[in-house]
């Protein structure tokens, strides 16, 4: 369960951390970046739901009892009379500073995403301490947002070169990723970042999320759809009822409904059963089947797939020279999804003459567990320190990796003359325009963004087909 005390929601070693800066030090500030790894783009989301949750709730005696209790038998010092302070001066509520990017945005890695600074000359030792929360609350949601976003490049990509359209690309990505986040809080947070780029979820913790923390009435939407045991209940010998009663429960004029088709043969249930036994029904419902293969090859299996029902059902030429089932089915591809294969799926059909129109995908552990803070190299790092009322540059620069230089003195963001975005000295900025503003201050929530405002930000921008190949190889 989640720990809703900030005080001991942190690293053991930063409780000690009060005792070991310089004399006279009265501001640090810190930043978070994402220096490099498998993208070149980050898409920055997801620190407005951890101040909402966190920052606006204030901090008790009771908690700093519990967390005295905690340290006193856990082997590290503690900061009592500071956290006391903050609970008598600020009713609780954590006096620090906190810029950032809007959310959404598009950027190049290797730029400051957030800046923190403490506000009270008194709690110094405050900005960092918090860097354990911040940083996770930063790095997930944004490598999911990611993640997802280059997807949507590789997924629009090929929809330019093989379909008359774009407009259904929004549904072209279906979060399967629930079941496989390691709590319902990683579920909520990732899908409402996936949810950034696509609209097709199956994971409602993170429709939930954007409602709550972003006052998106409905971000997501899904259809009805059969799983292996609604489909086995029936017995082998009753296949043909099972799918006939999916048509019959949830088929009509527009609507879609998603039946997995490879419980036992896939092929018999393409060729046999919704291409003979059931082909008129299909047509006649005026909506959509979309069969969902789920075991074998994904690049495989998909184009098989489809070369079968078409087989059965027919198809038409598109304006661009490729072909598209009918409009009463559809394909989704939901085992074994990836970036990688999403590409290796799509470069096949082109390859077949088969149109990006005939595919949705489905993506589970890949979209919201199988990435980590090194996906993207996240770090927080101190930049400076005010000292005896002078402000000095704080970095990093290890001689056995010059990957891990930290940035130096505070900071600001901005687009150059050329368009591009650069982090350079706050003391530098000049009149130009500094891309992270202040969100948070002393409990409160100065700035935030909308879902739509969200999704509009990380729509502006779109990945070179080079960088885009390149995340997927990486």
């Amino acid at each position: 369960m989640a720990n809703r005390n900030l005080i001991l929601n942190a690293d053991s070693y930063k409780a000690s951390h009060f005792l070991q800066y310089p004399p006279e030090t009265a501001r640090v500030s810190s930043y978070i970046e994402a220096r490099g790894g498998q993208f070149k783009q980050a898409v920055f989301f997801g620190l407005q739901m951890f101040i909402k949750e966190y920052l606006t709730k204030p901090i008790t005696h009771a908690d700093v009892d519990e967390a005295q209790a905690v340290f006193a038998t856990h082997g590290v010092p503690f900061n009592e009379a500071g956290w006391r302070y903050i609970v008598d001066t600020y009713n609780g509520y954590l006096p620090i500073e906190i810029e950032a990017l809007p959310e959404g945005a598009v950027v190049p890695v290797k730029n400051a995403m957030v800046q923190v600074v403490n506000t009270d000359p008194n709690c110094a030792w405050l900005t960092s301490y918090v860097e354990t929360a911040l940083l996770r609350a930063v790095w997930y949601p944004t490598t999911v947002a990611t993640q997802s976003w280059y997807c949507r490049q590789v997924i629009l990509r090929y929809m330019e070169e093989t379909c008359d359209a774009v407009e259904g690309i929004g549904f072209k990505l279906h979060d399967f990723g629930a079941r496989g986040a390691t709590t319902e809080e990683a579920a909520a947070i990732g899908g409402a970042a996936h949810l950034v780029n696509f609209m097709g979820t199956d994971t409602l913790s993170g429709l939930m999320a954007a409602r709550r923390y972003y006052g998106a009435d409905m971000a997501g939407f899904s259809i009805p759809a059969a799983e292996h045991s609604t489909v086995t209940a029936w017995g082998r010998d009753n296949e043909v009822a099972a799918y006939a009663n999916m048509l019959d429960q949830f088929a009509g004029p527009g609507k879609l409904v998603a039946v997995v088709s490879d419980s036992y043969d896939l092929w018999n249930a393409i060729d046999n059963i919704w291409g003979e036994e059931l082909k008129e029904k299909v047509e006649a419902t005026g909506g959509t089947l979309v069969v969902r293969p789920d075991s074998g090859d994904p690049v495989e299996i998909v184009c098989k797939t489809i070369q079968r029902l078409m087989n059965k059902f027919g198809y038409t030429v598109n304006g661009k020279g490729f072909r598209v089932l009918p409009a009463c089915i559809r394909v989704i591809q939901g085992d074994g999804i990836s970036l990688q294969t999403i590409e290796e799926i799509l470069a096949a059909m082109k390859a077949k003459q088969l149109s990006a129109d005939n595919i949705a995908f489905g993506m589970g552990g890949e979209l919201l567990q199988k990435i980590n803070r090194d996906t993207m190299k996240f770090a927080m790092k101190a930049s400076a320190a005010l000292v005896a009322n002078e402000w000095r540059d704080v970095y990093k620069d290890p001689v056995t990796d010059q990957g891990k230089r930290s940035k130096k003195g505070r900071l600001a963001v901005i687009k150059d003359d050329n368009g591009n975005v650069k982090t350079v000295r706050e003391d530098e900025l000049g009149d130009r325009n500094n891309l992270m503003q202040v969100v948070f201050r002393n409990g409160e929530v100065i700035r935030e963004y909308n879902f739509e405002q969200v999704r509009a930000n990380a729509s502006v921008c779109k990945a070179p087909v080079a960088e885009a190949e390149d995340a997927i190889v990486a």
